[in-house]
């Protein structure tokens, strides 16, 4: 590859008729005779009559008109030769609709995101939309925040199958979705599903705006989690029952941030990345950039310098947060496609960010993309930038620096550089082995075939990994062996994703899915019978992703061992992008303009031209 190729270098980073009668009567003939003669003549004089003469007109009979043959033939030629060139065609256009060919039949990825996406619609919390269709829903929380917030925090996702609300993961989630829809729309609105997106990120985005003053330009606290599920305790709490969320009745405590950089950036990264999803809805968009703007500056405040987790029981116990350095570069990033303000983009490419985050300790966790970890996310979102824009100084060398940390990363999923281990069946393990990693394979899988897509769109055919050439395709190969596998290529022969293939888990970890609506509004304690038995769930969670088999490709559908049959909301996010990246119905290309439409041009303007010469 040529060394100034971008994509290039190591990694200090293709036809018998009637004649004519002129003869004289002899007087002497008789008359009569000669009068049926010649009606005999004219009867059968086709056959009865002497040879023909040769210098003679041929004539065609029509009854009431006679014509030259010759004529009629250079008629009849005339009219077919009309027909063809006229009416043919004519025909043929107007009839083409009734001759349609059978369209394509829509992939398997396209069939998996179609039912993914309707996961979203199962989790919904709050007063639901009037086109919501899952049967087996009805409005929940309805008293979530009211104590705490003026109109409360009614709305947004449950989790995964218990009933509590987590601002942090849930922010995430809108990110990655928004994400895809920047990248892929044609490819939503050819399935048919591209309002229902928009529907499902307008959801999510409408209850972070009120999880903070989105009216103010400077904040002080963020409400970041509903309800709570305390192993250590026996009143009623989203853990210590089991309850459909329409029948919730016991207290739903709220935690309030004051100080959590990672929170704030990833809210901001979820509502400046939905901005550009609704930029044709200009009210709406500014009204999120708004939101996202005093998020961010909130979460750089150097006197709130703190993970939002720390000293939170309630919240460590389930989203710990690692860190907040890589928040901010993945939210810088987004700030500036947002806004177009060169100070994110300052920040997103000042060296202090990446040496915080540990960007440059080539570990394997750092490279594993999650609700925790957004590095490898926020480096290639950077790297987008250098490859389609290539803007230079004072960029460059940073942008630079995170293509070569992208290609790491994709050179580390591949099975034989040995970064990560795979199952027998062929499944990567990005959290050592650990339960629910289906979460963190669909992620690798989105980046993996999003990267593909951008060497595709600037006809580069690879990229090195140290002095290894690798081809695009290779990396293609991973994100469909992996998503495959999700979807029923594994040893199970089982599809983890409810209500896809033929075989698929029936015992999903989901309150609001194993309980009956039979009637009866069972208490806190009931409702675990129905947790325990062993029937399968009265209503498929269709589209739910759950956590996965273990390292042995072992799969147990058993509803009470979570870490194998609950899904969760960032899970099924990573399963959407993934999805909409690898089907090629509408396409398999991006789109490489629309996140850079709030991006100013980035070399200077030119001067206007100088006014009209006058003598």
């Amino acid at each position: 590859m040529l060394s100034s190729n971008l994509w290039g270098g190591s990694f200090e980073m293709h036809d018998d008729d009637n004649r004519d009668r002129n003869t004289k009567v002899d007087d002497n003939l008789d008359r009569g005779a000669l009068t049926n003669q010649q009606q005999l003549d004219q009867a059968q004089q086709s056959w009865l009559l002497g040879p023909k003469e040769n210098k003679r007109k041929k004539y065609m009979d029509f009854g009431c008109v006679v014509c030259s043959r010759q004529a009629v033939k250079w008629s009849f030629w005339t009219i077919v030769l009309a027909f063809v060139v006229i009416a043919l065609p004519t025909i043929i256009v107007k009839n083409w609709p009734n001759h349609k060919v059978h369209p394509t039949p829509p992939d398997q990825y396209h069939v998996a995101l179609t039912k993914a996406l309707k996961f979203f619609d199962a989790q919904m919390s709050g007063r639901l939309p009037k086109n919501h269709n899952i049967s087996w829903r009805g409005p929940s929380g309805l008293k979530d925040g009211v104590k705490d917030v003026k109109g409360g925090l009614v709305g947004g996702y449950y989790d995964a199958g218990d009933n509590i609300k987590f601002s942090f993961p849930m922010a995430f989630s809108m990110s990655m979705l928004s994400w895809s829809v920047i990248e892929y729309s044609h490819k939503y609105k050819s399935i048919g599903e591209y309002d229902h997106i928009r529907d499902i990120i307008k959801w999510g985005t409408d209850y972070l705006l009120l999880t903070f003053n989105s009216s103010a330009t400077n904040i002080d606290k963020i409400y970041s989690q509903v309800g709570v599920g305390r192993s250590d305790s026996t009143l009623p709490d989203d853990h210590n029952c089991w309850q459909r969320p329409e029948d919730m009745n016991y207290d739903r405590p709220v935690q309030t941030t004051t100080a959590g950089c990672d929170l704030a950036s990833e809210m901001a990264s979820a509502l400046a990345s939905a901005s550009i999803v609704f930029i044709d809805d200009r009210k709406y968009s500014q009204k999120l950039i708004k939101g996202a703007t005093a998020l961010f500056a909130f979460g750089r405040d150097f006197t709130k310098r703190s993970t939002y987790s720390t000293g939170k029981p309630d919240i460590e116990q389930f989203y710990k947060s690692s860190g907040y350095w890589d928040e901010f570069m993945w939210g810088s990033a987004w700030m500036y496609y947002a806004t177009g303000n060169s100070s994110y983009l300052s920040l997103a490419t000042n060296p202090g960010i990446p040496q915080n985050a540990n960007a440059s300790l080539r570990t394997a966790d750092m490279g594993v993309l999650s609700w925790d970890n957004k590095l490898p996310a926020a480096e290639l979102l950077l790297t987008r930038m250098r490859i389609f824009l290539s803007p230079g100084y004072p960029y460059e060398d940073m942008l630079r620096s995170y293509q070569n940390l992208t290609s790491l990363n994709m050179c580390s999923y591949l099975k034989k550089y040995n970064v990560y281990n795979f199952t027998k069946g062929g499944l990567i393990q990005l959290n050592h082995g650990g339960p629910q990693n289906l979460q963190y394979v669909v992620n690798a899988a989105f980046i993996a075939s999003l990267f593909v897509d951008y060497m595709n769109a600037t006809g580069v055919p690879g990229w090195y990994c140290g002095t290894q050439y690798t081809g695009a395709d290779e990396l293609h190969k991973f994100a469909t062996s992996q998503v495959d596998y999700i979807l029923g290529a594994n040893p199970s022969k089982m599809s983890y994703v409810v209500g896809y293939g033929e075989k698929f888990p029936k015992h999903v970890h989901h309150r609001g899915a194993s309980i009956p609506l039979d009637g009866h509004q069972y208490t806190c304690k009931e409702g675990f019978k129905w947790r325990d038995t062993k029937n399968s769930n009265p209503h498929n969670l269709t589209g739910a992703m759950v956590g996965g088999p273990d390292r042995s490709d072992k799969f147990q559908d058993f509803r009470r061992n979570y870490n194998f049959t609950e899904p969760t909301l960032a899970g099924n996010a990573g399963l959407v992008a993934a999805l909409v990246s690898l089907t090629t119905t509408g396409g398999s290309i991006v789109d490489k303009n629309t996140m850079f439409s709030g991006v100013p041009p980035l070399s200077p303007t030119p001067p206007p031209p100088p006014p009209p010469w006058k003598p």
